[in-house]
């Protein structure tokens, strides 16, 4: 039976011919995911991965329903498997915030779900890392979400030759339409074709921005001209006091299609152009108000990342660790008759967090051995029994093939000293 179609196996290294996706590679991606944010001082949060419909049609409009797993559940209620995490989030947030002191700091690692065309850096299902900011509208949290964007890239070995990080502004540009005479109602229509300018056809966006009077020079122009408005200036400011101004760079075609952001927003994309974007977010100040029906007001930022195009990247970059090794200690069982003192010697390894593996049924020496260099592991350990009945401990540094003997009576005391 073959898997659906977009969706991914996931398997221990090495893994088999024609399976791109490890499961070594996803976890060393969420370990360094997690690290980083917890270094910038935010806790992690999860929510479940079946959402009312409601909670996604009432933030992007009906139209996001074809791209949704939705389904009509036992109880007659329109569901959706959660296609992005900042709606739950900000129902979570609206419903608990007084029981958080401000500003909140959240991140986390959800599976998410679209029903759309594969397609390379992007499948029905990802993992993705998400942080956000609640209750701070100064411009130095937006600086700061971008700097942990920065900070998660690097802590997976990737450099300002490797990534950009491109900033831009809604306020800017909702500046620029008010300008040139433009509706306020009509200003998100102007977003949506801005955001498409590099993938439409000039004459079609030359048609539709002139339905909102303004000319596609007018948006090039100021596109090409890349003046920091102040907002971004001072993010510009910030990180280069941090010495990271090196991975940012004022882009105003990134404008971020999603109708909820309001202030910065920002895209991560590899130097070389050869992937989708890495990364995304911005603020999205009114969403909270939005979703809790007016009830709370709290102004919020995010990014969300997600592991497809960041695995890409790195197999790109050679930035894969190896995987080869994950326990420390084989035991080999060479004497049948000291199997059980065998088993206590590993659950004592086991115990002190040394990962350790042995044969479940009687194998010859060479064979155990040929096992433990296959593992990569560190060492090997045996039991030998001497004339006058007593035991020892063989230890074998696998790497310096040095041997170390000591006294077993059964207590952990043989492992001092590794």
């Amino acid at each position: 039976m073959e898997r659906l179609t977009g969706f991914r196996d996931f398997y221990p290294e090495p893994v088999p011919a024609n399976e791109p996706w490890s499961c070594d590679l996803r976890q060393h991606i969420f370990g360094c995911w997690r690290r980083t944010a917890r270094n910038y001082g935010f806790r992690e949060y999860d929510g479940p991965p079946l959402e009312p419909l409601e909670l996604y049609t009432n933030k992007s409009g009906a139209e996001i329903v074809a791209q949704l797993f939705n389904f009509v559940d036992k109880g007659d209620r329109a569901v959706s498997l959660r296609p992005e995490m900042t709606p739950t989030v900000a129902r979570m947030v609206a419903t608990s915030e007084r029981a958080f002191k401000k500003p909140i700091k959240w991140f986390s690692l959800p599976q998410l779900f679209r029903y759309e065309k594969p397609q390379k850096g992007r499948l029905r299902e990802h993992f993705q890392l998400n942080c956000d900011i609640f209750g701070e509208a100064d411009v130095s949290a937006d600086a700061e979400i971008v700097a942990l964007l920065i900070d998660v890239l690097r802590s997976l070995g990737l450099t300002a030759e490797d990534f950009v990080v491109r900033l831009s502004s809604r306020q800017a540009w909702q500046r620029f339409f008010i300008s040139r005479g433009g509706n306020p109602e009509q200003a998100y229509e102007f977003f949506q074709i801005v955001d498409k300018i590099e993938r439409e056809k000039p004459e079609v966006s030359t048609q539709k921005l002139a339905a909102l009077g303004i000319a596609l020079t007018e948006v090039q122009g100021f596109i090409n001209s890349s003046v920091p408005e102040p907002e971004l200036q001072s993010v510009l400011d910030n990180l280069e006091a941090r010495g990271l101004k090196a991975f940012v760079k004022v882009d105003y075609g990134v404008i971020r299609g999603l109708a909820y952001y309001t202030g910065v927003v920002f895209e991560a994309f590899d130097t070389k152009g050869e992937l989708r974007a890495i990364a995304g977010g911005g603020r999205y100040d009114q969403l909270i108000h939005q979703v809790s029906e007016g009830k709370v007001n709290l102004p919020a930022l995010g990014f969300g990342m997600g592991d497809v195009v960041l695995a890409e990247l790195l197999k790109a970059r050679q930035l894969v660790p190896s995987f080869a090794s994950t326990i420390d200690t084989v035991v080999l069982i060479e004497d049948e008759s000291l199997r059980l003192q065998s088993l206590g010697l590993v659950q004592q390894l086991r115990d002190a967090d040394s990962p350790a593996d042995y044969t479940f049924t009687p194998a010859k020496s060479d064979r155990q051995f040929k096992k433990a260099l296959e593992l990569g592991a560190a060492r090997t350990v045996r039991l030998e029994r001497l004339s006058d009945g007593t035991i020892q401990v063989r230890i074998k540094n696998l790497k310096t093939r040095e041997e170390a003997i000591r006294p077993y009576d059964g207590s952990p005391a043989w492992f001092a000293g590794g």
